[in-house]
């Protein structure tokens, strides 16, 4: 019988590379780092679980470096002088600290990931009519909701941002669900014509000042925040239900910082004919990776430290699922 052949052995570097690189699910550059010690070395050598995170969530290009926290997987230092050590090192460090975070991003449980109302752009009746009703479920009309303050054009736009569960958190959906109000025998939809998200992360540690996050004050989130990805624009419906917003791709926001933008007004009161935007509740769909793994924001250069802290335990093969 003749021997097996590795292709590896056989093919251009390169090729093989791009061969690897059409692998998508996180479990198969797993089981090929599993085939051998040659195999495995070439997946490290080549970043190819990096390549793949960075494919799955390309917010990950702006990592300045991957630190490893838990101290019991410290290597030995190695000799001075030994550049190719170093350079060995932290190719397997980046090798298992992404592997991890592929493992965590694709067999994740979804939950609602916000933690707490921060602003919104303006407020009707504040308390009563504040941001912070939008975190519980509305059941009927009479529940309490978000009201923006009244306007004559309908073009003005509003805000609404929310601190979510950790800095480093998946999302893949939002569900929205517009105020509805029985009014004088009448049925009236305080929706929006369309809605956009952005997530980011605050421009420092101390640029919400004294201000509570909670407070449900306005803040000029340009100057405060940092935004890294804005959605596209989805179209709203003028109905009184929850209403589902699935983004293209999942979606890594870095920094726990949620912009939802209310665009365009609907519906006019009866009593003083303005333009009013409401929202009864807010639910923000997918996963917080915490305390697996942790940023650190760069404020100089925009960049981030990724840091993982596994306490031990690193991936296996056989702990990745299908998200």
């Amino acid at each position: 019988m003749e021997a097996c052949r590795d292709f590896l052995n056989w093919l251009d570097p390169d090729i093989s590379v791009q061969i690897l690189m059409y692998l998508e699910d996180p479990s198969d550059l797993v089981h090929v780092s599993s085939v051998s010690r040659s195999w495995r070395d070439f997946v490290i050598a080549n970043g190819l679980f990096k390549h793949l995170c960075l494919r799955m969530f390309p917010q990950l290009s702006r990592v300045a470096c991957v630190m490893e926290l838990n101290k019991s997987r410290a290597k030995k230092p190695v000799e001075v002088g030994s550049s190719y050590s170093m350079e060995w090192e932290s190719l397997a460090r980046d090798h298992r600290v992404y592997a991890t975070l592929a493992q965590v991003c694709t067999s994740f449980l979804v939950e609602d990931c916000i933690s707490e109302a921060i602003s919104a752009s303006s407020t009707d009746h504040y308390p009563l009519e504040s941001i912070h009703n939008t975190l519980l479920p509305a059941y009927t009309w009479r529940d309490p909701y978000w009201s923006s303050k009244g306007q004559s054009d309908p073009a003005v736009p509003e805000t609404l941002i929310y601190k979510l569960k950790s800095e480093l958190c998946v999302i893949s959906e939002i569900n929205i669900c517009p105020f509805q109000e029985l009014f004088l025998s009448s049925l009236y939809i305080y929706s929006a014509n369309s809605v956009r998200f952005r997530m980011g992360h605050p421009k420092g540690p101390n640029d919400f000042g004294s201000r509570h996050l909670g407070d449900s004050l306005p803040c000029n989130a340009e100057d405060t925040f940092i935004w890294t990805y804005t959605s596209p624009e989805f179209p709203m419906a003028q109905e009184g239900c929850l209403q589902n917003f699935r983004l293209p791709e999942p979606v890594l926001c870095i920094g726990g910082i949620l912009q939802i933008e209310l665009l365009g007004r609907v519906q006019r009161h009866e009593l003083d004919g303005l333009f009013y935007i409401c929202m009864s509740y807010v639910q923000v769909v997918g996963c917080s990776l915490s305390p697996t793994f942790c940023v650190e924001i760069l404020e100089t250069s925009g960049t981030f430290v990724l840091k993982n802290d596994m306490q031990g335990k690193f991936y296996t093969p056989t702990k990745f699922t299908q998200g």
